[in-house]
Protein backbone atom coordinates (compact mmCIF):
# COMPACT_ATOMS: atom_id res chain seq x y z
CA UNK A 1 0.00 0.00 0.00
CA UNK A 2 1.37 4.33 -0.57
CA UNK A 3 2.12 5.92 2.17
CA UNK A 4 -0.37 8.31 1.81
CA UNK A 5 -3.09 5.67 2.39
CA UNK A 6 -1.18 4.17 5.32
CA UNK A 7 -1.15 7.42 6.85
CA UNK A 8 -4.99 8.05 5.89
CA UNK A 9 -5.62 4.73 7.53
CA UNK A 10 -3.72 5.83 10.63
CA UNK A 11 -5.19 9.26 10.75
CA UNK A 12 -8.78 7.40 10.44
CA UNK A 13 -8.21 5.03 13.04
CA UNK A 14 -6.91 7.48 15.59
CA UNK A 15 -9.84 9.21 14.92
CA UNK A 16 -12.17 6.57 15.50
CA UNK A 17 -11.02 5.59 18.53
CA UNK A 18 -10.85 9.05 19.98
CA UNK A 19 -14.30 9.80 18.80
CA UNK A 20 -15.57 6.27 20.92
CA UNK A 21 -13.77 7.21 24.02
CA UNK A 22 -15.13 10.92 24.10
CA UNK A 23 -18.85 9.63 24.12
CA UNK A 24 -18.27 8.65 27.76
CA UNK A 25 -16.71 12.24 28.29
CA UNK A 26 -19.56 13.50 26.80
CA UNK A 27 -22.30 11.59 28.27
CA UNK A 28 -20.91 12.90 31.52
CA UNK A 29 -21.02 16.58 30.75
CA UNK A 30 -24.46 16.05 29.19
CA UNK A 31 -23.19 16.71 26.05
CA UNK A 32 -24.10 15.63 22.82
CA UNK A 33 -21.12 13.97 21.32
CA UNK A 34 -21.96 15.16 17.54
CA UNK A 35 -20.35 18.52 19.65
CA UNK A 36 -17.11 16.47 20.25
CA UNK A 37 -16.79 14.87 16.41
CA UNK A 38 -17.45 18.23 15.09
CA UNK A 39 -14.25 19.62 17.33
CA UNK A 40 -12.29 16.55 16.36
CA UNK A 41 -12.89 17.32 12.50
CA UNK A 42 -12.00 21.22 13.38
CA UNK A 43 -8.48 20.41 14.92
CA UNK A 44 -7.46 17.94 12.37
CA UNK A 45 -8.89 20.40 9.36
CA UNK A 46 -7.17 23.28 8.29
CA UNK A 47 -6.55 25.74 10.94
CA UNK A 48 -5.36 22.43 13.04
CA UNK A 49 -3.61 19.65 11.28
CA UNK A 50 -3.47 21.33 8.26
CA UNK A 51 -5.51 19.29 6.31
CA UNK A 52 -7.35 20.79 3.25
CA UNK A 53 -11.03 19.56 2.26
CA UNK A 54 -13.55 22.07 0.48
CA UNK A 55 -15.57 19.34 -1.41
CA UNK A 56 -18.95 20.23 -0.84
CA UNK A 57 -20.56 18.06 -3.32
CA UNK A 58 -19.13 14.64 -1.63
CA UNK A 59 -19.51 15.84 2.04
CA UNK A 60 -23.21 16.42 1.05
CA UNK A 61 -23.01 12.01 -0.64
CA UNK A 62 -21.46 11.15 2.10
CA UNK A 63 -23.97 13.09 4.81
CA UNK A 64 -26.78 11.83 2.81
CA UNK A 65 -25.29 7.77 3.10
CA UNK A 66 -24.80 8.65 6.84
CA UNK A 67 -28.56 9.92 7.73
CA UNK A 68 -29.54 6.62 6.03
CA UNK A 69 -27.80 4.88 8.04
CA UNK A 70 -28.88 7.18 11.13
CA UNK A 71 -32.64 7.41 10.56
CA UNK A 72 -32.73 3.73 9.81
CA UNK A 73 -31.58 2.70 12.99
CA UNK A 74 -34.20 5.30 14.50
CA UNK A 75 -36.91 3.57 12.97
CA UNK A 76 -35.48 -0.29 13.97
CA UNK A 77 -35.23 1.07 17.42
CA UNK A 78 -39.18 2.78 17.44
CA UNK A 79 -42.07 0.67 19.64
CA UNK A 80 -45.01 0.74 17.39
CA UNK A 81 -47.17 0.73 20.56
CA UNK A 82 -45.29 3.61 21.77
CA UNK A 83 -45.60 5.51 18.51
CA UNK A 84 -48.60 4.87 17.20
CA UNK A 85 -50.35 7.40 19.80
CA UNK A 86 -48.00 10.08 18.47
CA UNK A 87 -47.97 9.45 14.93
CA UNK A 88 -50.71 12.03 14.10
CA UNK A 89 -49.11 15.06 15.81
CA UNK A 90 -45.53 13.78 15.17
CA UNK A 91 -46.34 13.79 11.67
CA UNK A 92 -47.81 17.45 11.69
CA UNK A 93 -44.84 18.95 13.62
CA UNK A 94 -43.06 17.32 10.70
CA UNK A 95 -45.02 19.09 7.75
CA UNK A 96 -46.85 22.12 8.81
CA UNK A 97 -44.39 22.24 11.94
CA UNK A 98 -41.95 22.54 9.24
CA UNK A 99 -43.78 24.98 7.28
CA UNK A 100 -44.44 27.56 9.97
CA UNK A 101 -40.65 27.21 11.13
CA UNK A 102 -39.54 28.47 7.55
CA UNK A 103 -41.81 31.03 7.44
CA UNK A 104 -40.98 32.67 10.69
CA UNK A 105 -37.22 32.28 10.49
CA UNK A 106 -37.73 33.28 7.03
CA UNK A 107 -39.59 36.34 7.65
CA UNK A 108 -36.93 37.39 10.40
CA UNK A 109 -33.68 36.62 8.21
CA UNK A 110 -35.21 38.98 5.73
CA UNK A 111 -36.42 41.66 8.25
CA UNK A 112 -33.19 42.01 10.55
CA UNK A 113 -30.31 40.52 8.04
CA UNK A 114 -32.30 42.43 4.69
CA UNK A 115 -31.68 39.63 2.58
CA UNK A 116 -34.17 38.68 -0.35
CA UNK A 117 -36.97 36.35 0.32
CA UNK A 118 -35.55 33.27 -1.57
CA UNK A 119 -32.45 33.52 0.54
CA UNK A 120 -34.14 34.00 3.54
CA UNK A 121 -36.65 31.27 3.01
CA UNK A 122 -33.28 28.94 2.64
CA UNK A 123 -32.49 29.77 5.75
CA UNK A 124 -35.90 28.56 7.68
CA UNK A 125 -35.84 25.57 5.68
CA UNK A 126 -31.95 24.50 6.08
CA UNK A 127 -32.74 24.94 9.79
CA UNK A 128 -36.07 23.93 9.93
CA UNK A 129 -35.58 19.94 10.71
CA UNK A 130 -34.41 18.68 13.42
CA UNK A 131 -31.43 16.52 14.37
CA UNK A 132 -32.24 12.49 14.69
CA UNK A 133 -29.10 11.38 15.60
CA UNK A 134 -28.77 14.76 18.33
CA UNK A 135 -32.31 13.44 19.69
CA UNK A 136 -31.90 9.62 19.92
CA UNK A 137 -28.50 10.21 21.58
CA UNK A 138 -29.61 12.75 24.09
CA UNK A 139 -33.02 12.31 24.78
CA UNK A 140 -33.37 8.07 24.88
CA UNK A 141 -30.79 8.24 27.91
CA UNK A 142 -32.86 10.63 29.61
CA UNK A 143 -35.78 10.17 32.62
CA UNK A 144 -38.79 11.18 30.66
CA UNK A 145 -42.25 9.50 29.67
CA UNK A 146 -41.65 6.96 26.01
CA UNK A 147 -45.09 8.48 24.61
CA UNK A 148 -43.09 12.60 24.84
CA UNK A 149 -39.59 10.80 23.60
CA UNK A 150 -41.41 9.38 20.61
CA UNK A 151 -42.96 12.48 19.30
CA UNK A 152 -39.98 13.97 18.90
CA UNK A 153 -38.07 10.97 17.53
CA UNK A 154 -40.73 10.36 15.14
CA UNK A 155 -40.53 13.84 14.27
CA UNK A 156 -36.75 13.40 13.64
CA UNK A 157 -37.08 10.82 11.72
CA UNK A 158 -39.95 12.12 9.53
CA UNK A 159 -39.28 16.05 8.97
CA UNK A 160 -35.73 15.34 6.74
CA UNK A 161 -38.18 14.30 4.25
CA UNK A 162 -39.70 17.70 3.27
CA UNK A 163 -36.75 19.93 4.07
CA UNK A 164 -35.08 18.28 1.94
CA UNK A 165 -37.39 18.61 -1.03
CA UNK A 166 -37.98 22.38 0.11
CA UNK A 167 -33.96 23.31 0.20
CA UNK A 168 -33.47 21.48 -2.85
CA UNK A 169 -36.70 23.66 -4.57
CA UNK A 170 -35.29 27.06 -3.28
CA UNK A 171 -31.30 26.18 -4.00
CA UNK A 172 -32.13 25.73 -7.69
CA UNK A 173 -30.66 28.87 -9.59
CA UNK A 174 -32.78 30.79 -11.36
CA UNK A 175 -36.14 31.05 -11.56
CA UNK A 176 -38.85 28.57 -10.17
CA UNK A 177 -39.82 26.14 -13.22
CA UNK A 178 -43.80 25.76 -11.28
CA UNK A 179 -46.15 27.75 -9.87
CA UNK A 180 -46.28 27.21 -6.13
CA UNK A 181 -49.07 24.86 -5.85
CA UNK A 182 -47.71 22.65 -8.21
CA UNK A 183 -44.28 22.64 -5.90
CA UNK A 184 -46.77 21.89 -2.87
CA UNK A 185 -48.63 18.94 -4.54
CA UNK A 186 -44.95 17.84 -5.57
CA UNK A 187 -43.91 17.30 -2.13
CA UNK A 188 -46.99 15.72 -1.48
CA UNK A 189 -46.52 13.16 -3.63
CA UNK A 190 -43.18 12.37 -2.72
CA UNK A 191 -44.31 12.18 0.70
CA UNK A 192 -46.89 9.62 0.55
CA UNK A 193 -45.40 7.58 -2.41
CA UNK A 194 -42.11 7.55 -0.34
CA UNK A 195 -43.65 6.15 2.70
CA UNK A 196 -45.78 3.84 0.45
CA UNK A 197 -42.50 2.34 -1.03
CA UNK A 198 -40.88 2.30 2.90
CA UNK A 199 -44.27 0.39 3.51
CA UNK A 200 -44.11 -2.21 0.89
CA UNK A 201 -40.21 -2.66 1.60
CA UNK A 202 -40.72 -2.99 5.10
CA UNK A 203 -43.25 -5.99 4.70
CA UNK A 204 -41.66 -7.20 1.50
CA UNK A 205 -38.47 -7.68 4.01
CA UNK A 206 -40.86 -8.99 6.97
CA UNK A 207 -41.95 -12.09 4.94
CA UNK A 208 -38.52 -12.61 3.19
CA UNK A 209 -36.45 -12.92 6.53
CA UNK A 210 -39.14 -14.98 8.45
CA UNK A 211 -38.56 -17.69 5.97
CA UNK A 212 -34.81 -17.03 4.52
CA UNK A 213 -32.89 -19.97 6.43
CA UNK A 214 -29.34 -17.87 5.90
CA UNK A 215 -26.48 -20.13 7.28
CA UNK A 216 -25.08 -16.79 9.60
CA UNK A 217 -26.86 -14.86 11.92
CA UNK A 218 -24.52 -12.24 10.87
CA UNK A 219 -26.13 -12.33 7.75
CA UNK A 220 -29.62 -11.17 9.11
CA UNK A 221 -28.46 -7.55 10.51
CA UNK A 222 -26.66 -7.09 6.73
CA UNK A 223 -29.93 -7.55 5.16
CA UNK A 224 -32.01 -5.22 7.36
CA UNK A 225 -29.15 -2.74 6.54
CA UNK A 226 -29.91 -3.48 2.59
CA UNK A 227 -33.48 -3.54 2.95
CA UNK A 228 -33.52 -0.17 4.42
CA UNK A 229 -30.86 1.09 1.52
CA UNK A 230 -33.15 -0.36 -0.69
CA UNK A 231 -35.88 1.69 0.58
CA UNK A 232 -34.08 4.81 0.16
CA UNK A 233 -32.80 4.16 -3.58
CA UNK A 234 -36.26 2.92 -4.45
CA UNK A 235 -37.82 6.13 -3.43
CA UNK A 236 -35.32 8.28 -4.80
CA UNK A 237 -35.77 6.47 -8.27
CA UNK A 238 -39.20 6.89 -8.19
CA UNK A 239 -38.34 10.39 -7.14
CA UNK A 240 -40.40 10.44 -4.09
CA UNK A 241 -39.18 10.60 -0.46
CA UNK A 242 -36.29 8.07 -0.21
CA UNK A 243 -35.75 9.59 3.99
CA UNK A 244 -38.95 8.90 4.54
CA UNK A 245 -39.30 5.63 2.76
CA UNK A 246 -35.95 4.44 5.23
CA UNK A 247 -37.58 5.50 8.16
CA UNK A 248 -41.10 3.62 7.10
CA UNK A 249 -39.11 0.78 6.47
CA UNK A 250 -36.60 0.79 9.45
CA UNK A 251 -40.10 0.77 12.03
CA UNK A 252 -41.96 -1.96 9.48
CA UNK A 253 -38.78 -4.27 9.99
CA UNK A 254 -37.81 -3.36 13.88
CA UNK A 255 -41.67 -4.08 15.25
CA UNK A 256 -41.45 -7.28 13.24
CA UNK A 257 -40.61 -10.88 15.41
CA UNK A 258 -37.33 -11.02 12.76
CA UNK A 259 -34.94 -14.03 13.66
CA UNK A 260 -31.84 -12.75 15.56
CA UNK A 261 -33.29 -9.46 16.54
CA UNK A 262 -31.33 -8.70 18.87
CA UNK A 263 -28.42 -8.99 16.40
CA UNK A 264 -30.08 -6.76 14.41
CA UNK A 265 -30.31 -4.21 16.28
CA UNK A 266 -27.03 -4.07 17.98
CA UNK A 267 -25.35 -4.15 14.89
CA UNK A 268 -27.19 -1.29 13.36
CA UNK A 269 -26.67 0.68 16.68
CA UNK A 270 -22.78 0.10 16.20
CA UNK A 271 -23.34 1.09 12.49
CA UNK A 272 -25.31 4.26 13.36
CA UNK A 273 -22.42 4.98 16.01
CA UNK A 274 -19.51 5.03 13.17
CA UNK A 275 -22.00 6.58 10.71
CA UNK A 276 -22.58 9.99 13.03
CA UNK A 277 -18.48 10.11 14.17
CA UNK A 278 -17.85 9.38 9.97
CA UNK A 279 -20.84 12.17 9.58
CA UNK A 280 -19.35 15.38 12.02
CA UNK A 281 -15.69 14.76 11.75
CA UNK A 282 -16.01 15.21 7.72
CA UNK A 283 -18.73 18.69 8.72
CA UNK A 284 -16.19 19.89 11.01
CA UNK A 285 -13.26 19.52 8.42
CA UNK A 286 -15.65 21.18 5.66
CA UNK A 287 -16.38 24.55 8.08
CA UNK A 288 -13.34 27.24 8.18
CA UNK A 289 -12.70 28.72 11.36
CA UNK A 290 -11.52 31.61 10.21
CA UNK A 291 -14.69 32.71 8.39
CA UNK A 292 -16.73 31.82 11.68
CA UNK A 293 -16.21 34.91 13.93
CA UNK A 294 -17.71 36.86 11.03
CA UNK A 295 -20.92 35.47 10.99
CA UNK A 296 -21.36 35.22 14.70
CA UNK A 297 -23.80 37.94 15.23
CA UNK A 298 -26.39 36.66 12.00
CA UNK A 299 -26.31 33.16 13.63
CA UNK A 300 -27.28 34.20 16.95
CA UNK A 301 -30.10 36.38 14.95
CA UNK A 302 -31.45 32.95 13.07
CA UNK A 303 -31.13 30.66 15.99
CA UNK A 304 -32.75 33.31 18.69
CA UNK A 305 -35.84 33.22 15.43
CA UNK A 306 -35.66 29.61 15.21
CA UNK A 307 -35.02 28.55 19.04
CA UNK A 308 -37.71 31.46 20.32
CA UNK A 309 -40.09 32.37 18.23
CA UNK A 310 -40.23 29.69 15.39
CA UNK A 311 -40.34 26.41 17.04
CA UNK A 312 -43.20 27.51 19.84
CA UNK A 313 -45.11 28.86 17.33
CA UNK A 314 -44.83 25.27 15.08
CA UNK A 315 -45.07 22.82 18.23
CA UNK A 316 -48.52 25.11 19.38
CA UNK A 317 -50.25 24.75 15.97
CA UNK A 318 -49.32 20.98 15.25
CA UNK A 319 -49.61 20.10 18.95
CA UNK A 320 -53.42 21.99 19.79
CA UNK A 321 -55.40 19.95 17.21
CA UNK A 322 -54.29 16.16 19.72
CA UNK A 323 -54.73 17.97 22.67
CA UNK A 324 -51.70 18.17 24.10
CA UNK A 325 -50.80 19.80 27.03
CA UNK A 326 -49.18 22.85 27.59
CA UNK A 327 -46.24 21.29 29.67
CA UNK A 328 -45.43 19.19 26.83
CA UNK A 329 -45.69 21.56 24.47
CA UNK A 330 -43.38 23.88 26.21
CA UNK A 331 -40.95 20.78 26.34
CA UNK A 332 -41.78 19.65 22.46
CA UNK A 333 -40.73 23.52 21.94
CA UNK A 334 -37.21 23.33 23.62
CA UNK A 335 -36.31 19.43 22.56
CA UNK A 336 -36.35 20.17 18.96
CA UNK A 337 -32.62 19.85 18.76
CA UNK A 338 -30.12 20.76 15.78
CA UNK A 339 -27.41 18.77 14.66
CA UNK A 340 -25.67 17.62 11.72
CA UNK A 341 -28.32 17.73 9.31
CA UNK A 342 -28.85 21.34 9.02
CA UNK A 343 -25.57 21.59 8.42
CA UNK A 344 -25.48 18.85 5.97
CA UNK A 345 -28.58 20.46 4.02
CA UNK A 346 -26.78 24.01 3.97
CA UNK A 347 -23.77 22.00 1.62
CA UNK A 348 -27.11 21.32 -0.84
CA UNK A 349 -26.66 24.74 -2.10
CA UNK A 350 -22.87 25.28 -1.13
CA UNK A 351 -22.41 22.41 -4.28
CA UNK A 352 -25.33 24.13 -6.45
CA UNK A 353 -23.29 27.17 -6.60
CA UNK A 354 -26.51 29.17 -5.17
CA UNK A 355 -25.75 33.07 -4.24
CA UNK A 356 -24.60 33.48 -0.68
CA UNK A 357 -24.48 29.68 -0.10
CA UNK A 358 -20.86 29.52 1.44
CA UNK A 359 -22.00 32.33 4.47
CA UNK A 360 -24.94 30.08 4.91
CA UNK A 361 -22.99 27.22 5.45
CA UNK A 362 -21.25 29.26 7.72
CA UNK A 363 -24.18 30.57 9.91
CA UNK A 364 -25.91 27.09 10.26
CA UNK A 365 -22.65 25.60 11.72
CA UNK A 366 -21.76 28.18 14.25
CA UNK A 367 -25.60 28.26 15.25
CA UNK A 368 -25.71 24.58 15.55
CA UNK A 369 -22.59 25.08 17.66
CA UNK A 370 -23.91 27.36 20.25
CA UNK A 371 -27.89 26.48 20.39
CA UNK A 372 -26.86 22.39 20.97
CA UNK A 373 -24.65 23.42 23.81
CA UNK A 374 -27.57 25.47 24.91
CA UNK A 375 -30.43 23.51 24.65
CA UNK A 376 -28.66 19.66 25.08
CA UNK A 377 -27.21 21.20 28.67
CA UNK A 378 -30.66 22.57 29.65
CA UNK A 379 -33.07 19.61 28.67
CA UNK A 380 -32.95 18.02 31.64
CA UNK A 381 -33.74 21.20 34.04
CA UNK A 382 -36.06 22.36 31.52
CA UNK A 383 -37.68 18.73 32.05
CA UNK A 384 -37.88 19.11 35.61
CA UNK A 385 -39.45 22.50 35.88
CA UNK A 386 -42.25 21.65 33.07
CA UNK A 387 -42.99 18.37 35.22
CA UNK A 388 -43.05 16.22 32.57
CA UNK A 389 -41.33 13.72 34.38
CA UNK A 390 -40.56 12.64 38.06
CA UNK A 391 -38.13 10.37 40.34
CA UNK A 392 -41.02 7.50 40.28
CA UNK A 393 -42.12 7.92 36.91
CA UNK A 394 -42.21 4.80 35.04
CA UNK A 395 -39.97 6.08 32.68
CA UNK A 396 -37.12 5.60 34.79
CA UNK A 397 -37.57 1.63 34.94
CA UNK A 398 -34.70 0.86 32.68
CA UNK A 399 -36.38 -2.20 30.35
CA UNK A 400 -34.21 -3.93 28.07
CA UNK A 401 -35.68 -6.63 26.15
CA UNK A 402 -34.25 -10.15 24.33
CA UNK A 403 -36.30 -12.15 22.67
CA UNK A 404 -36.94 -16.04 23.17
CA UNK A 405 -37.89 -16.61 19.65
CA UNK A 406 -38.83 -20.58 19.61
CA UNK A 407 -41.49 -19.71 22.70
CA UNK A 408 -42.59 -16.25 21.34
CA UNK A 409 -41.77 -14.35 24.15
CA UNK A 410 -39.76 -11.37 25.43
CA UNK A 411 -37.02 -11.55 28.53
CA UNK A 412 -37.80 -8.02 30.15
CA UNK A 413 -35.03 -6.77 32.87
CA UNK A 414 -36.71 -4.23 35.50
CA UNK A 415 -34.62 -2.29 38.19
CA UNK A 416 -36.86 -0.75 41.40
CA UNK A 417 -35.02 3.46 41.33
CA UNK A 418 -35.52 5.52 44.37
CA UNK A 419 -38.54 6.55 44.75
CA UNK A 420 -40.62 4.09 42.98
CA UNK A 421 -43.63 2.45 44.96
CA UNK A 422 -42.74 -1.26 43.37
CA UNK A 423 -40.24 -0.93 46.84
CA UNK A 424 -42.45 -3.35 49.53
CA UNK A 425 -45.06 -4.88 46.92
CA UNK A 426 -44.98 -8.60 47.32
CA UNK A 427 -44.72 -10.57 43.84
CA UNK A 428 -48.15 -11.95 44.03
CA UNK A 429 -49.36 -8.07 44.49
CA UNK A 430 -47.89 -6.95 41.08
CA UNK A 431 -50.66 -9.18 39.61
CA UNK A 432 -48.88 -9.17 36.01
CA UNK A 433 -51.29 -10.86 32.86
CA UNK A 434 -51.13 -14.35 32.74
CA UNK A 435 -48.13 -15.34 30.16
CA UNK A 436 -45.81 -13.15 32.02
CA UNK A 437 -43.92 -13.65 35.64
CA UNK A 438 -40.80 -12.36 37.62
CA UNK A 439 -38.19 -15.56 36.97
CA UNK A 440 -35.23 -13.93 38.92
CA UNK A 441 -33.97 -11.16 41.47
CA UNK A 442 -30.81 -10.23 41.69
CA UNK A 443 -30.15 -8.16 44.68
CA UNK A 444 -26.91 -6.83 46.44
CA UNK A 445 -24.98 -8.94 43.89
CA UNK A 446 -27.04 -11.95 44.33
CA UNK A 447 -29.49 -14.03 42.43
CA UNK A 448 -32.25 -15.93 43.32
CA UNK A 449 -36.06 -17.43 41.84
CA UNK A 450 -38.40 -15.42 43.86
CA UNK A 451 -41.46 -16.80 45.35
CA UNK A 452 -45.20 -15.40 45.82
CA UNK A 453 -44.54 -13.98 49.27
CA UNK A 454 -40.75 -11.97 47.85
CA UNK A 455 -41.19 -7.94 48.94
CA UNK A 456 -39.14 -6.04 46.14
CA UNK A 457 -36.62 -3.52 47.34
CA UNK A 458 -34.80 -0.67 45.95
CA UNK A 459 -32.21 -1.37 43.79
CA UNK A 460 -33.47 -4.62 42.92
CA UNK A 461 -33.05 -5.78 39.17
CA UNK A 462 -35.91 -7.73 38.09
CA UNK A 463 -36.16 -10.70 35.22
CA UNK A 464 -39.17 -11.06 33.93
CA UNK A 465 -40.51 -13.67 31.10
CA UNK A 466 -43.59 -12.74 29.09
CA UNK A 467 -45.09 -13.34 26.15
CA UNK A 468 -45.51 -11.16 22.82
CA UNK A 469 -49.53 -11.28 23.63
CA UNK A 470 -49.13 -9.48 26.84
CA UNK A 471 -45.57 -8.13 27.05
CA UNK A 472 -47.32 -4.09 26.59
CA UNK A 473 -49.48 -5.11 29.35
CA UNK A 474 -47.15 -6.64 31.34
CA UNK A 475 -45.05 -3.07 31.22
CA UNK A 476 -48.08 -1.25 31.72
CA UNK A 477 -48.78 -2.91 34.68
CA UNK A 478 -45.80 -2.44 36.41
CA UNK A 479 -45.64 1.55 35.68
CA UNK A 480 -48.65 1.23 37.07
CA UNK A 481 -47.41 -0.11 40.71
CA UNK A 482 -44.24 2.14 40.44
CA UNK A 483 -46.51 5.23 40.44
CA UNK A 484 -48.94 4.02 42.77
CA UNK A 485 -47.93 0.91 44.39
CA UNK A 486 -49.92 -1.86 44.70
CA UNK A 487 -53.56 -0.49 45.35
CA UNK A 488 -52.87 1.21 41.85
CA UNK A 489 -56.17 0.40 40.04
CA UNK A 490 -57.96 1.04 42.70
CA UNK A 491 -56.31 4.66 42.29
CA UNK A 492 -57.35 4.34 38.58
CA UNK A 493 -53.95 4.22 37.32
CA UNK A 494 -53.34 1.79 34.66
CA UNK A 495 -49.95 2.65 33.76
CA UNK A 496 -50.23 4.63 30.65
CA UNK A 497 -47.53 6.30 29.11
CA UNK A 498 -47.75 10.18 29.92
CA UNK A 499 -46.31 13.25 27.43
Amino acid sequence: MSEELNLALLLGAAVLLVAVAAVRLSTRLGLPSLLVYLALGLLIGESGLGIQFENASLTRTLGFAALIVIIAEGGLTARWSTLRPVLGVSLTLATVGVAVSIAVVGVAVHLLLDLDWRLSLLYGAVVASTDAAAVFATLRKMRLPARLVATVEAESGINDAPVVLVVVLLATVGPFAHPWWWEVLVIFYELVIGGAIGLVVGAGGVWVLRRAALPSSGLYPIAVVGLTALAYAAGAVAHASGFLAVYTAGVMLGNARLPHRQTILGFADGLAWVAQIGLFVLLGLLASPSRLDDVLVPALVVGVALVFLARPLSVLVSAIPFGVPLRAQAFLAWAGLRGAVPVVLATIPLSAGTPGAARLFDVVFVLVLIFTVLQATTIGPVARALRVTAPAEAAELRVETAPLERMGADLLQLEVPPGSMLAGVHLDELRLPVGAAVTLVLRDGQGFVPGPDTRLAVGDSLLIVATAAVRDAAERRLRAVSRRGRLARWFAEYGEERG
